[in-house]
């Protein structure tokens, strides 16, 4: 395994609290702070750079099996180490769905012979994530499962919600729940409000969210467990996050760059990529957002990747599908959002997008610790590019952001000491 050297970058560790310029080593695979006694094999010259630890998201969407056409792991893999993203949890919405221990090893699998980025399962909470019947928890764990979630299906009876936090708290493992009721939501297209009504479109409203939230915080406070919300988007969200965490509860969240920068109004050029679940809102949940993340309310930042084929995406606002293909574009995104107007700083932004997920799903990584997994993110902060759907790793296009002027790039992506990305 080669010994590589980055030299004379800015070293940012949220996990450690380093903020440096320096040089850093990965030899056999593992981060190293001193020079080691072989000459290294490579040396990179970062200076002007920032040297992150290897980004993680706690939930992207692969879809193989069963949709293949979408995504598959090889492809979303590229796609990772595009974006800086070293590690990646799957989540389990796949046909079959991964609610058993054979599909979260299949997962497993098929991510080694890839050989790019650290691939997760995740496992299913109920069988076929159907939210009647308690999947096989300890069978999944056994298969590499590192947390659990029906995916965009919520988990909406309450009963078998609380069961299930029951059995994961035994296991120390968290229930990531996309917080919707969903009969407010059926047939819903956008956020409910000024411009459902002006362009007729049914809406999606802020209370649909805001009632799952209450109902999972009070949930997971009964039983001890842990549950995070994935994708939040409304103010009173972040309100009731914030005192259930205050009290002790362990509820954790994420939300997404899209709904930091876009907002309902997007929606009336009826462009169907501007279509995502939860929708976009308007400027003051946006706002809400930001406060959520500034003050550490929301504490993991997530491209919620969903690739959907063009023949699916495209097509009317009412039958295409949610979603955004976000992996590769997520960094220059929380830069517009986040960095450029100063509401974070570099080591608060990475530790959204690092240490935030690691210690959420409990997997190695997320720090550029003496001896960790030589997992390595290198971001140019300042390089001009334009967004190019069509250059993506990804198999899927769906983005509204193709042609978009943003800062910010990653120059290398280092997985177990082996560079995985260095564009051109």
């Amino acid at each position: 395994m080669a010994t590589l050297h980055l030299r004379g970058g800015r070293i940012v560790d949220p996990a450690s609290g380093r903020d440096e310029i320096g040089d850093l080593w990965i030899t056999a695979g593992q981060i190293r702070h001193s020079r080691p006694a072989a000459e290294p094999d490579d040396v990179f010259d970062v200076r002007g750079c920032i040297v992150a630890p290897g980004f993680i998201d706690c939930r992207a969407t692969f879809g193989e099996p069963g949709y293949e056409e979408d995504e598959t792991i090889s492809s979303g893999s590229a796609a990772a180490v595009a974006g800086g993203f070293t590690s990646i949890a799957a989540m389990p919405e796949t046909d079959p769905v991964v609610d058993t221990r054979a599909a979260a090893e299949f997962v497993s699998r098929q991510a080694e012979r890839a050989g790019l980025c650290r691939v997760y399962p995740l496992g299913a909470v109920t069988k076929s994530a159907k939210g009647q019947e308690l999947a096989e928890i300890g069978q999944l764990i056994d298969g590499g499962a590192v947390a659990f979630t029906d995916g965009k299906r919520p988990v909406a009876n309450a009963e078998v919600l609380r069961r299930a936090l029951q059995y994961t708290g035994m296991q120390d493992r968290a229930i990531l729940q996309h917080s919707q009721v969903p009969e407010l939501v059926a047939g819903g297209v956008m956020h409910e409000g000024f411009y459902s009504t002006l362009l007729g479109l049914r809406g999606m409203p802020a209370a649909a969210e805001e009632i799952a939230v209450r109902c999972n915080i009070a949930l997971a406070e009964a039983t001890g467990g842990r549950i995070h919300l994935m994708g939040i988007s409304t103010r009173n969200s972040v309100d009731e996050i914030r005192q259930a965490q205050a009290r002790g509860v362990r509820v954790t969240a994420d939300a997404t760059p899209y709904h930091l920068l876009l907002t309902d109004q997007c929606l009336e050029g009826f462009d169907p990529n501007y279509k995502i679940d939860p929708p976009l809102r308007t400027a003051d949940h946006a706002a809400a957002l930001i406060e959520g993340l500034k003050d550490g309310t929301i504490g993991i930042i997530s491209a919620d990747h969903r690739p959907i084929a063009a023949e699916k995406k495209l097509r009317e606002l009412d039958q295409a599908p949610f979603g955004i293909c976000g992996l590769e574009t997520l960094l220059p995104l929380c830069i517009e959002a986040l960095i450029l107007p100063g509401r974070l700083s570099w080591p608060e932004l990475l530790a959204k997008l690092t240490t935030g997920p690691a210690e959420l799903l409990g997997v190695p990584g997320g720090t550029l610790m003496e001896g960790g997994p030589g997992d390595v993110t290198v971001i140019d902060p300042d390089a001009p590019w334009t967004i190019d759907a069509a250059r993506f790793r990804s198999l899927s296009r769906n983005t509204p952001f193709h042609g978009r002027s943003v800062r910010g790039q990653v120059r290398l992506t280092i997985v177990g000491g082996r560079v995985c990305h260095q564009p051109e």
